[in-house]
This record gives C-alpha cells, sequence and structure tokens, in this order.
C-alpha cells in the first residue's frame, strides 16, 4: 500500500468520527437547553471550546449564541473543522483511494457528504437542527457499518478503523476537559442538581449515558470519570479506543502479540498502558484537567509518530544495500502536506 492511499483512508476515518461528534455535541445540548432549569443557562460557549478552535470563533461572532455556535460548528466557511468541511475532506479523500475501498463504502460517503451540502445550503442545521444533526451521526454509524461489512479486513480497513479510534479518544478526552476545567459549578453547587446535570450532559455526548447506569447507577463524578477513561468494554471509552487502535496499528506493522516494530507502537503501547494502570481517585487528587493536557500531548505524539512512520518517512530511512526498504515497498516515500500545531487548543488537519 502506498504512503499516499493509507493516510488518505486514515484521515477519511478520523474526520468521519470528527463530523459524527460535533453532531452529537450540539444534539445533546439542544435537548438540554429544553429541560434544564432557567438557573442552568444556556451552554454553547464550552462547545466551541470542545472543538478548540475558540480563537476563529470570537474572530466571527460576538457572542456564543444558539444560532452563531450552530452555524459556526456545522456549515462556517471559515471554521475548518466544521461538519461541512470534514465531511468535504473525508469524501475527496475517499475518492482518491477507491481502487481499496468498496463502492458501497464510496456511495455512503459521497450521500453523506451531498446530506450535509445541500442541508447547510437550506440552513437546516439551524431551521431543522433535531433532524439534521440525527441524520450526521446515522449517516456516520452507516459509513462505519458498510465499511465493517463489504471491505476486507486489510491494511486499508485497518489505517480507517485507526483514524476513527485515535479521533474518538481525542474527543472523549476534549469533553471530560470542558466539564472539568470550563463547568466548574461554584463550590456550593458540586454535587448538586446542576452538577449532576452536567455531568449527564457530558455522558450523553459521548452516548454513554444508559450504559453508565446500567453499570454504577446514581451519577457520580468519579464514576463518571472512570468510566469515560478507563471502562475496557464500552467503545467510547478512551482505554478501549486505544486498546482497539494497538491492535489494528499491530496489523498494519505485523506484530501482533509481539514487540513493536516502530516508533508509532511505542508511543501508543507506552500510552495505553499509562492509561491501563491509572484509577480515577488518583486522577482527580493530581489534577483531572492536567491529567488530560498531558494525555492530549502524547496523543498528539502517537499521531505524529503515525505520520512519520508511514505516510511520510523521513529521508534516508531506506535501507542502504542497493535494495529497496519493506516500509517503501508498503507505504511508499512520498512526501505529502500534513498538519501540525498543538492539539491541545486545536484540531488535527490532515490532507
Amino acid at each position: 500500500m502506498l504512503s499516499r492511499v493509507a493516510e488518505a483512508v486514515y484521515w477519511a476515518g478520523r474526520y468521519i468520527e470528527r463530523a459524527e461528534n460535533t453532531a452529537r455535541f450540539i444534539d445533546v445540548n439542544l435537548a438540554m437547553t429544553l429541560d434544564a432549569p432557567s438557573s442552568f443557562g444556556e451552554q454553547w460557549a464550552p462547545l466551541v471550546a470542545i472543538t478548540g478552535d475558540r480563537a476563529s470563533f470570537d474572530e466571527r461572532f460576538q457572542v456564543a449564541t444558539r444560532e452563531n455556535v450552530i452555524e459556526f460548528l456545522s456549515s462556517d466557511p471559515a471554521n475548518p473543522s466544521c461538519i461541512l468541511a470534514c465531511l468535504q475532506k473525508a469524501r475527496e479523500n475517499a475518492r482518491s483511494v477507491r481502487e481499496v475501498i468498496s463502492s458501497e463504502m464510496w456511495e455512503q460517503i459521497n450521500r453523506f457528504y451531498l446530506t450535509v451540502s445541500n442541508g447547510a445550503a437550506r440552513r437546516r442545521p439551524i431551521l431543522d437542527s433535531y433532524q439534521f444533526f440525527s441524520e450526521v451521526k446515522l449517516h456516520s454509524h452507516q459509513v462505519a457499518g458498510v465499511a465493517d461489512n463489504t471491505m476486507s479486513h486489510n491494511e486499508a480497513w485497518h489505517f480507517f478503523q485507526l483514524g476513527r479510534l485515535l479521533e474518538r479518544a481525542d474527543n472523549t478526552s476534549r469533553l471530560l476537559d470542558v466539564k472539568y476545567f470550563l463547568l466548574l459549578p461554584t463550590p456550593e453547587d458540586v454535587g448538586g442538581a446542576i452538577d449532576e446535570m452536567q455531568w449527564a450532559i457530558v455522558l450523553r455526548s459521548a452516548s454513554a449515558f444508559e450504559m453508565y447506569r446500567k453499570r454504577h447507577g446514581r451519577i457520580e463524578p468519579e464514576d463518571v470519570i472512570d468510566f469515560l477513561l478507563v471502562e475496557t468494554d464500552f467503545p467510547r471509552a478512551i482505554l478501549y479506543c486505544l486498546t482497539a487502535a494497538e491492535q489494528s496499528l499491530g496489523a498494519i506493522s505485523g506484530s501482533q502479540g509481539g514487540r513493536f516494530r516502530n516508533s508509532a507502537e511505542q508511543e501508543l503501547g507506552r500510552l495505553k498502558a499509562e492509561l491501563a494502570y491509572e484509577q480515577a481517585s488518583d486522577i482527580i487528587a493530581k489534577g483531572l484537567h492536567q491529567f488530560l493536557d498531558g494525555f492530549q500531548t502524547k496523543l498528539n505524539a502517537v499521531g505524529v509518530a503515525i505520520a512519520e512512520t508511514f505516510f511520510h518517512p523521513p529521508a534516508g530511512s531506506a535501507k542502504s544495500n542497493g535494495g529497496t526498504s519493506r516500509r517503501d515497498v508498503l507505504f511508499g516515500n512520498q512526501s505529502q502536506r500534513r498538519s501540525g500545531g498543538n492539539r491541545r487548543h486545536t484540531r488535527d488537519l490532515g490532507q
């Protein structure tokens, strides 16, 4: 597999997952504003903070109203991480590698983009918000299902999974950080109705509310943090995502069950191992925000290592014996643009 093909499939997975997560955040917030008491207020500004695009938003809008935030996150041309922009990039990546994905997968991604594009032109994200964002989530699930059921589970499929899982882990960490760092209630509200409602929003934004209640019952901050960080059975928990991503990365590198073969496996394995032995009580005692900030920095390092290993091998990395290295055969040696920057505050933007 050429490096450009692997990179395109990887970023298609990341962008589709990002679009779905943004739709989920908005959809949950819309529902909560209907049921929340007046003292709770409208929580639109934190949605922009989750995406890491607060500076860009402030340049465009004076205040974080419902209409402004929905427009910015769904279809604003000035926001490269809005839902429409993500799906446009996912579609272009998928179109460029139609030879390695199934025709059904391409058709589903193309249909997904056209639905959102047509909806944005008719201002559906604002005028018909509830149905629009539900459709975005449904289309994302359909893409994942079609990929699972119509693609061979080979390197291309594993790159698609790898992108989705790392993006999902990043989004879950952002959710927790925004709740703990930006939505901290006043001391007298801790443990009260407003605090519990905010934690419920976090769970619902990760589609984790029902599974959490089945596991723990009452909403307790420590249990919520534990569930979203280190739960091994819930597919949006960070540890679950890292474990599944490690399996896909091992399948790509051919090192499943053995010693790591590259820096990407090393970085991801180290991060997963660190998280696996953490406990929510210890994390809270040391500072949840500091922990999540460090986690996102390390997750950024994983993304960089994946790019350098598979997409943009350093010059001179091929074997010097006059032959071609196995990595060059599998992934090529073509230089393509990739993003940089601090993923803690801004979103990863690939090709």
